[in-house]
C-alpha cells in the first residue's frame, strides 16, 4: 500500500513534462481539481500540482528535444549518486547526472535495461508528495515492459524491489514491494508489453490516480481534449480503472478502488 512513510525504493514523486503547461494544469485541474502553483526562474518554472493545499505531483514544460510528453515516477533513494551508480552497474543508463535541487533534495533520472526512464529523489526539505491514495492522488504504478524477470532483477539490484504473483482466472499479475517491507507495503505492478495487455510500442510507467468515479472522469477527459485509450473497465477486488491521455499525449490511468465502493 503506498503511504508518505517513504522508505528506500517507494515512489515518492511524480511529475508531467508537457509542451503546454498551461494547458495541462487547467486539464489536470479541472480533472482532478488539481491547483498549479509555478515556480521561479531557480527551478526553471517548474512547478508544483496542490490538492486542498497539499502537493500530489509537479509539472513542467518541455521542448521535443527533451522526448514526448509524459509523466514520470520517483523512488525514494538516502543517496541519488549511489543510485545512479547502481543503475550503471545493472546495465541501465543515467539520463540525468545526479543534481541539487535547490534546498529541496537531490534527483537523478535514471533508465533501466529497457530504457524504460526512471527518475530517485533523495530529500532535503521536500521529502516527497503530500498526498497518496485518497481521491485526485497517486494510487498505483505499473511498468509496461518486454521483460518482466529482467526488470525485475534490475530494479532489485538498484532499489531493492521485492517481488510477489497475484493469481487471477487466466494468469497471474506481479506486485511489487520496498525491501523488507512485505506485500502489505505493495505499491505497483510488473506487466508484460503486448496484445493480451493491451500495451504495445515503447515500454514505460504508467501513473494511475484514484478517483470518486472512473466513468465520470473517462468522460470528462474526453470532453476537456483528452483521450480514452481503455474505456472504464471492472477488475475483481482491486476496482474500476480506465487508461487515458491528457490532450498533449502524456499517458495516465485512474482508478476507483474496490475498497471505496
Amino acid at each position: 500500500m503506498l503511504t508518505t512513510r517513504f522508505v528506500h525504493g517507494a515512489p515518492n514523486w511524480i511529475d508531467v513534462g508537457t509542451p503546454d503547461i498551461d494547458g495541462a494544469a487547467a486539464f489536470y485541474g479541472d480533472l482532478f481539481g488539481w491547483r498549479f502553483v509555478p515556480g521561479g526562474p531557480e527551478v526553471g518554472g517548474y512547478g508544483l500540482f496542490q490538492l486542498d493545499g497539499r502537493t500530489v505531483a509537479g509539472g513542467m514544460q518541455t521542448t521535443p528535444e527533451q522526448g514526448p510528453p509524459s509523466w514520470t515516477v520517483y523512488f525514494h533513494t538516502p543517496d541519488a549518486d549511489a543510485t545512479a551508480e547502481a543503475v550503471r552497474a545493472a546495465h541501465g543508463s543515467v539520463v540525468f547526472e545526479p543534481m541539487d535541487v535547490t534546498d529541496q533534495g537531490r534527483m537523478a533520472i535514471l533508465g533501466d535495461r529497457a530504457g524504460v526512464p526512471f527518475g530517485v529523489w533523495q530529500p532535503g526539505l521536500n521529502k516527497g508528495v503530500d498526498l497518496v491514495q485518497e481521491p485526485g492522488s497517486l494510487r498505483w504504478l505499473e511498468l509496461y515492459t518486454p521483460d518482466i524477470a529482467a526488470a525485475a532483477g534490475f530494479y532489485h539490484k538498484v532499489l531493492g524491489w521485492e517481488t510477489s504473483s497475484v493469481i487471477f482466472p487466466g494468469g497471474s499479475y506481479t506486485c511489487v514491494n520496498p525491501s523488507g517491507q512485505g506485500e502489505d507495503a505493495m505499491f505497483g505492478g510488473l506487466v508484460p508489453l503486448d496484445d493480451d495487455s493491451g500495451e504495445t510500442g515503447d515500454p514505460y510507467w504508467l501513473v494511475y490516480v484514484e478517483v470518486t468515479d472512473t466513468d465520470a472522469t473517462a468522460a470528462r477527459a474526453r470532453e476537456l481534449g483528452g483521450t480514452v485509450r481503455t474505456p472504464p473497465t471492472d477488475i475483481p477486488d482491486v476496482g474500476r480503472v480506465a487508461r487515458l491521455a491528457d490532450p498533449y499525449g502524456a499517458r495516465f490511468a485512474v482508478m476507483t478502488s474496490a475498497a471505496r465502493g
